[in-house]
């Protein structure tokens, strides 16, 4: 099963993550299908923290893949 969840990168302290399409069963940050956007916590801008493309979003989601929790949330974010 597809799963839209978070991957983690960047340094100790500073947490970068890569919104990803990846097999349910995958490591977090293993093998992933398609890389859909980024989250900067600790961006200054509001605007610079989540950039997601919207358009492979849905893409995935109607062909069946679940969303994270957290995933779901960011993009609400987003969308208002």
């Amino acid at each position: 099963m597809v799963k839209i969840r978070l991957s983690r990168m960047g340094a100790k302290k500073n947490p970068q993550f890569v919104i990803v399409a990846a097999n349910e069963s995958a490591c977090r940050d293993g093998k992933r299908f398609e890389k859909l956007g980024f989250y900067y916590p600790k961006a200054k801008n509001a605007k610079d923290k989540i950039k997601i493309d919207l358009e492979k979003y849905e893409s995935w989601k109607s062909k069946g893949a679940q969303v994270s929790l957290t995933v779901e949330q960011l993009v609400q974010a987003t969308k208002a």
